[in-house]
């Protein structure tokens, strides 16, 4: 082929949104090696799919930030990970002093690691449990609500929220004529959102009056002039964010992290052993499959040539950050989990100025978990009487973890 063809991506236009949620490492690792950058029919979009590629995006001042069709359906406007500017600062400056890794260090061991052990209490007298349902998920879920002040809301009921939500945000399939090809897949969205605006509204009506500790709060007032805040329909998009992505990305990075020890015995039995080894297992889990996995998009600011693609202005870009994280002109062996991997960035968490601001919080829930699981059961292993199966195409983890251990 010469320098001026183009490969036939003619197969691109048989790809389904149910192939990609099912393993859309197949179709990725067919796009690293023909295409890295290509117009992918389904989604309506262009698509970046190597690590280079979607760095080189991701922090270019060619691009800035634009919520996906279907984030933009589901979340609103505006929505922190889809803005820019003085909107996009003002959102970060809202949520990012709570996340700062000093202000994280005074509390998040306090917070967590009681959570842990109250799942663990559950169960580990049973020798069996199903980790996803039982522990991962409600782990997360409960260290970010009461986090944002959500204290009230079971566990189960967030974890609800996050998958209605999760299915509506990836419900992208798009038509030739750029209308969304399943309207219907919005409404258990739509459905959830209106519970949380039930339970929200009341808890804003008191924050407002009675300012107290928890997130939410602090976004209603921090840096507002004295007796202001900030309007609920300005930070109601962001809070759905929070209900979904960071409400899922702790637990499904530490349920793949378990995934992936299990499947390196070895491994999990040197982490086991030595709970200083629990970082470095996370961050191999959360590259090798990465919880946000193709969920945040660019758009060019200008006519732009990126990877020999010319893109007009006004032209968005999927970043898949799940199949950079695999591939092979950066990582050896990258389908593999490996806890000896040489220690490499990785953009499990993103890039540039839209990168996650809850990295250091995500990583010490993760943490902190895990450090529990072991310290309560050593012995751990996966049931092989069931398989494991993950699902997902914007954020993607383990559906149920099976695991065993002699009481």
């Amino acid at each position: 082929m010469t320098t001026t063809e183009r490969p036939d991506l003619s197969w691109l236009d048989e790809v389904t949104m149910a192939d990609l949620e099912r393993n859309p490492y197949a179709t990725y690792e067919r796009l690293r090696a023909e295409a890295p950058l290509a117009y992918v029919p389904v989604l309506g979009s262009y698509v970046a799919s190597t690590e280079e590629i979607c760095r080189e995006i991701a922090t270019s001042p060619d691009f800035e930030a634009v919520i996906t069709p279907a984030g933009g359906r589901t979340f609103g406007h505006p929505a922190v990970i889809g803005v820019n500017g003085d909107v996009h600062a003002d959102l970060r400056t809202m949520i990012e002093p709570a996340l700062q890794p000093a202000e994280v260090d005074r509390w998040i061991d306090d917070l967590v690691r009681p959570i842990a052990r109250r799942y663990l209490e559950q169960f580990e007298a049973d020798g069996q449990a199903e980790l996803v349902a039982q522990f991962c998920e409600p782990v997360s879920v409960r260290s970010l609500g009461d986090l944002l002040g959500l204290q009230d809301v079971e566990s189960d009921k967030l974890r609800e929220w996050f998958a209605k939500l999760n299915r509506s945000f990836t419900n992208a399939a798009m038509t030739e004529d750029g209308e969304f090809a399943n309207p219907e897949g919005f409404v258990e969205g739509d459905e959830a959102k209106a519970e949380i605006r039930s339970i929200v509204d009341p808890l804003i009506d008191k924050w407002i009056d009675h300012p107290d500790d928890s997130a939410i709060s602090h976004w209603l007032h921090d840096g507002m002039p004295p007796g202001r805040t900030r309007d609920r329909e300005y930070i109601y998009p962001t809070i759905y964010v929070y209900l979904l992505g960071a409400m899922q990305e702790p637990g499904h990075g530490m349920a793949s992290t378990l995934v992936g020890l299990f499947s390196r015995p070895e491994q999990l039995e040197e982490v086991v052993d030595d709970p200083a080894l629990v970082p470095r297992a996370v961050a191999e889990g959360v590259r090798w499959t990465s919880p946000i996995w193709s969920a945040t998009a660019r758009i060019s600011t200008k006519p732009v040539t990126v990877a020999g693609v010319d893109l007009p202005e006004g032209t968005p870009v999927m970043m898949s950050y799940g199949s950079a994280n695999h591939d092979t002109g950066r990582y050896d062996a990258p389908t593999t989990y490996d806890l000896h991997r040489p220690p490499l960035p990785h953009l499990a968490f993103g890039a540039g100025n839209h990168a996650c601001a809850g990295i250091y919080f995500a990583n010490h829930t993760m943490r902190i978990a895990l450090e529990e699981l072991f310290e309560a059961i050593p012995n751990l292993e996966r049931d092989t009487r069931e398989g494991v199966e993950f699902w997902g195409w914007g954020f993607r983890g383990p559906t149920s973890l099976h695991v065993t251990w002699e009481v």
